[in-house]
């Protein structure tokens, strides 16, 4: 089996193409930037796996890749602008968080294996933006509140769309902030645990953050990607809502990672108005129900469990 794995650079990507090869998968990883994936895939340099350079901004090209490799699964991770970013270049967030996907596709509407080829596309839970429920289902209306998740709606839907239309067997994921030790510092789960373990080792006084109270369904992302994973292992794809189910704020997160250094989060972290994202996104909570009945997926690792990995991960490299 054959698959193509977008945005290979990213927290998903990577985890994606691990789980794939730890499942015997051949996998052919696109970036826009060969060195970078290069250093961050050193130790999956075999037979199995292989990356190549890839234009997301040339129209059509997917085509020439699929064409190319063969491929039974696609997986897009392939995205601009998350976390604070989500109304930056709007332009670009459409481009490439919108439009590449229509050429995805495009690329297998038009493929002689089209029958044979399964995509699961990335979304996201900024689509419910103004949210009318909580927690939102498959089912809870789409309100995007940024550009970010506009486009991802505008991609949502183009899959909805190819999948009933054309027959083009594909899905998305309806993903929730997910985290991991590859986070980058745009978010904030990532900013409190490495700037809590810099206090520790003395190598700074305080951390400024946005609203302590803003509350989001976090869950670990290699779980996450797992779901993904069981999506595209079905005849009948379909999208899932891929959540763990429970709120939390960001103050929670922030007394997780001081306490855990015995440290008390009031002591160093402020919160300032100008830290606010633009629009927020209030009362993102999944409701994970559909998967778990039909997939046998839940959620398992903690806020608690994921916000002491990173801490520790943060502490071990600051320390070398």
């Amino acid at each position: 089996m054959k698959v193509i794995v977008t945005g290979v650079t990213g927290q998903d990507g990577y985890y994606m193409v691990q789980q794939l090869l730890s499942n015997g998968f051949d996998v052919l990883g696109l970036t826009s930037n060969l060195e970078r994936a290069q250093a961050h895939f050193a130790s999956n340099h075999t037979a199995h796996f292989s990356l190549t350079e890839f234009n997301y901004e040339l129209t059509g090209e997917f085509s020439r890749v699929v064409e190319g490799y063969q491929p039974n699964i696609v997986f897009n991770f392939a995205a601009k602008a998350t976390g604070q970013g989500m109304f930056d270049v709007p332009y670009e967030i459409n481009r490439l968080n919108g439009g590449f996907v229509v050429d995805i596709l495009e690329a297998l509407r038009k493929s002689r294996r089209r029958e044979d080829i399964v995509f699961c596309q990335a979304s996201s839970s900024e689509m419910y933006g103004n949210v009318t429920e909580t927690p939102q289902s498959e089912e809870t209306p789409f309100k995007p509140k940024s550009p970010y998740g506009a486009a991802k709606l505008y991609a949502h839907n183009m899959v909805n769309i190819y999948r009933s239309i054309y027959g083009v067997r594909c899905c998305s994921a309806i993903l929730y902030n997910h985290e991991s030790v590859r986070r980058s510092m745009q978010f904030v789960t990532k900013k409190i645990a490495n700037t809590a373990a810099r206090i520790k080792l003395g190598q700074t006084d305080s951390i400024t953050l946005g609203s302590l109270d803003a509350k989001r369904d976090w869950g670990y992302a290699p779980e996450y990607v797992d779901a993904m994973f069981r999506m595209v292992c079905v005849d009948n794809v379909e999208d899932y809502v891929i959540a763990s189910g429970h709120l939390n704020s960001v103050r929670d997160l922030c007394e997780v990672a001081f306490e855990y250094l015995d440290l008390n989060y009031q002591d160093f972290v402020q919160s300032q108005t100008s830290q606010f994202r633009v629009s927020e996104s209030f009362n993102l909570h999944g409701c994970p129900e559909k998967i778990k009945e039909k997939l046998g997926w839940s959620a398992k690792k903690t806020v608690k469990e994921i916000m002491v990995e990173l801490v520790e991960y943060e502490i071990k490299c600051l320390s070398e």
